[in-house]
Order: C-alpha cells, then sequence, then structure tokens
C-alpha cells in the first residue's frame, strides 16, 4: 500500500512537470521569435472583378495576376502573396462591401478591379479619400482615373475610353467609309461616356451621330430585335456599339434574325470579349455578321514570334496546366495581358518603394513608387517607361499606362481567337 502510495504521488509530480513545460512553450516560442517576424505576414491581393455574368474576364484577371507574381516566387517586398477573389458580379454595393473588406484588413496592400466601370465610378470618392490602392486592368470609362486631387488612388493599364471611341470611330469610317453612324449605347457611366467621345471623333471627321438608342443590361431578344429594326430603318449603315458579352451577344443574335438586307455592320466596344461571346456566336454565326472590336496591341495569337510572349505563355501553360493549353484558351486576352503588365508594374513600385510593414504607410509608399517609377518595366504591350505621373488638371492622363497609340481593332477567327487588326487606326 505504502509503495502504491509513493509511485501515484510520483506520477503526479511528473505530470505535473510535464504540464508546465507544455505550458512554457508557447512563452518560449514568443521569446524566440524575431522581431519583424510580423512582416513575414503575407500581403493580400484582393481581386474585385465579375466572375459571374462576365466570368470570363474575372479568370483571365487572375491568370494575369498569378503568372506575374510567379516570376517573383509570389513574394512582393520579402512577403509571400495571397490572392483574394472577390465577385462582385457587376453590383456596385457589392463591390463597395469589398472594398471596405480590404480597409479592414491589416494585409491587404492593393485592389485589382474588374470589367465594369460602373462600380468604379460609383465608388470613385469612396477609394481616393479612403486610400484605397486600385489597379483597374479592364474597365475603360473615362472619368475613373481623373479625380480632381493630386491624391488620386486609381492606376490603369487598359482602354481609357476618352480615346477608344477615336479608335472604333477612325476604323469605321475610314476604313469601312460608312457616313451614318448609329450609337447603340448601355444606360451607365460607362454608356454616356462612350457617347461623349464617339461624338467628339465623328465631329473631328466632319461627320454627325445619325442617331442614338440606349439599353438596359439583361435586354432580352425581342427588345434587341425592336431595336435593331429602328436602326435599320432610320438609315443608318453601322452601328457603334457599346455592351458587354450577355448584352453583346443578344444583339449579334437579333441581328441575325433579321432579313440579310437589315443586318447592319458592328463596331464595337471589347466589353463583348469578356464572357462567352465567341461560344456563344461561333464561326458559323460570325460569317454573316461584319463585326469588329476594340483591343490593345500586343496578342499571343497575332505575334507568334514574340520572345517574350513565347515565354510568358508558356509560364502560364505550367501554371494551369488544365486550362491553358494554347493562347486561345485564355478567353479573354485583355484582362490577362493589362493584369500581368499591371503586376510586373506593382512589383517594380513595391521593390522602390522600401516598405516598412505598417500597411496604411505601405499602400501610400506603393502609391507614390507608381507615379514615379524610376527604372523601365518590360511587359507584354510594350516597354513601360514611367507610365504614371501625379494628376492635376494639366496632366489628365497621369494615371493612365496606355496612349491611343497602343490600341487596335480587331475580330474574332475561326477557333474563336482575337486577331488584330492593324491596317486602319
Amino acid at each position: 500500500m505504502k509503495m502504491y502510495r509513493k509511485g501515484k504521488i510520483g506520477w503526479q509530480i511528473r505530470q505535473k512537470l510535464m504540464n508546465c513545460f507544455l505550458a512554457a512553450i508557447p512563452i518560449l516560442m514568443i521569446l524566440q521569435t524575431p522581431i519583424g517576424a510580423e512582416q513575414e505576414k503575407p500581403f493580400r491581393i484582393y481581386i474585385d472583378a465579375d466572375r459571374t455574368g462576365n466570368r470570363a474576364s474575372g479568370i483571365a484577371i487572375e491568370q494575369g495576376v498569378r503568372t506575374a507574381l510567379s516570376e517573383v516566387g509570389n513574394r512582393l517586398g520579402g512577403r509571400m502573396v495571397e490572392i483574394v477573389i472577390k465577385d462582385h458580379r457587376g453590383s456596385s454595393p457589392r463591390s463597395r462591401r469589398h472594398m471596405e473588406q480590404y480597409l479592414h484588413d491589416d494585409q491587404a496592400l492593393v485592389v485589382f478591379s474588374g470589367l465594369h466601370s460602373p462600380p468604379l465610378l460609383a465608388h470613385r470618392d469612396f477609394i481616393n479619400q479612403n486610400h484605397i490602392l486600385v489597379l483597374d486592368p479592364w474597365a475603360a470609362a473615362g472619368p475613373i482615373t481623373r479625380y480632381p486631387s493630386e491624391d488620386n488612388w486609381i492606376f490603369r493599364l487598359s482602354v481609357d475610353d476618352y480615346k477608344a471611341g477615336y479608335v472604333i470611330v477612325n476604323h469605321a469610317v475610314r476604313s469601312g467609309g460608312f457616313k451614318k453612324p448609329i450609337l447603340l449605347l448601355e444606360t451607365t457611366g460607362w454608356g454616356r461616356s462612350n457617347k461623349g467621345t464617339m461624338t467628339n471623333a465623328l465631329g473631328d471627321l466632319g461627320l454627325s451621330v445619325h442617331g442614338i438608342e440606349w439599353f438596359n443590361w439583361n435586354l432580352g431578344l425581342n427588345g434587341a430585335k425592336i431595336i435593331l429594326r429602328k436602326i435599320a430603318a432610320s438609315g443608318a449603315d453601322v452601328i457603334l456599339l457599346v455592351a458587354n458579352a450577355p448584352e453583346g451577344k443578344v444583339f449579334v443574335e437579333a441581328m441575325f434574325s433579321l432579313p440579310p438586307s437589315q443586318r447592319l455592320p458592328i463596331r464595337s466596344h471589347w466589353g463583348i470579349t469578356g464572357g462567352d461571346f465567341p461560344e456563344v456566336i461561333g464561326p458559323e454565326l460570325r460569317r454573316e455578321i461584319d463585326l469588329y472590336f476594340i483591343q490593345t496591341a500586343f496578342s499571343f495569337i497575332s505575334f507568334p514570334d514574340d520572345p517574350f510572349g513565347r515565354e510568358i505563355l508558356q509560364q502560364a501553360r505550367e501554371l494551369f496546366p488544365n486550362t491553358i493549353d494554347t493562347a486561345a484558351d485564355i478567353k479573354a486576352p485583355t484582362g490577362f495581358i493589362h493584369a500581368y503588365d499591371l503586376t510586373r508594374l506593382l512589383i517594380a513600385a513595391v521593390d522602390q518603394a522600401s516598405l516598412t510593414g505598417d500597411i496604411v504607410a505601405d499602400r501610400e509608399k506603393v502609391r507614390n513608387a507608381l507615379e514615379n517609377l524610376d527604372r523601365p518595366v518590360k511587359g507584354l504591350i510594350k516597354t513601360y517607361v514611367a507610365p504614371f505621373g501625379t494628376f492635376s488638371a494639366e496632366k489628365p492622363d497621369a494615371h493612365e499606362a496606355l496612349s491611343i497609340e497602343d490600341f487596335v481593332m480587331a475580330y474574332y477567327g475561326e477557333k474563336n481567337e482575337i486577331i488584330l487588326d492593324r491596317q486602319v487606326q
């Protein structure tokens, strides 16, 4: 009995010592943690785009960002990077909630926006007043980057509607010889932005708008037919279209249903390329419709002998083996190309900025570095030399990385690939 009691007491002592040791481990780990370990927390990059109605655009943007980050080991400023995917579904209120989440995330460095302009237009003041660092690889509405302050937080590497309308109009008039253009525009800030630019572009060529028709999102086939019959009856000879893929598909299907004598050529903005347009409006149907749309001046398909482009396409194949085999598998190449180039500019800005670990201060440092990049950055579209500057009324393009010389028109090929048309710009 006595031996039993000694054994039991010994076991209790050993158990207490073990418990004390285990309790001390977290303290020891804290004491052994380097002072700078806080900086090992990953940066977060938010991608706030439409992955529902225009899914291809959101996926392409993500692929472009990830491909560029893979070149630097998925690190920025010595810290790993996490991608946070946010699907705003084209809804401005949903996008606002995502921006608020960014503000409360002490690891969130930057937000990449998506195809739609309305969320950025609706929240431009909120973005700038709250110092949300936004990189825009697609949304094209002119006012997005033209916040009337030097403290401007939105940077774009994409088509700018204050220039796009001129490219679309010039192609229609100079290449097509059309004289009676009608504007077919979605009823959003994006559509209104293009109305002004296209009207001015036509005026510069001595022409006027033959007419304007507006439409809302989620337009039905019958509604599209009514609009197109009205346009055909007006005597117009070409349609200048500003639409995204869902409505673009409806209009082309409606056009195909009309008698051939009433089918008008279409010169379109690039919103139609952000979804499954070429899968629904296939090659057989497209042969019956004269359709061109604006793009930027790089294509994996149109420039197959570009060594840098081949290298980046191979990187994308290795990163996304289940979805990318050939260049044609990148369904919204604009999103990929712009997001890739824009991420390379972000990497250069972070390298230049000397980050501190304070997320608010670091966002400011990266913004300032973007405005003052001190070395050229090679991209797919071009090599960028000081692409951004300080915004002012005298420098309205200060937050635009591309110029009108970087824009071309394009068309879909027989394999649904986008082919650049470099004949007339």
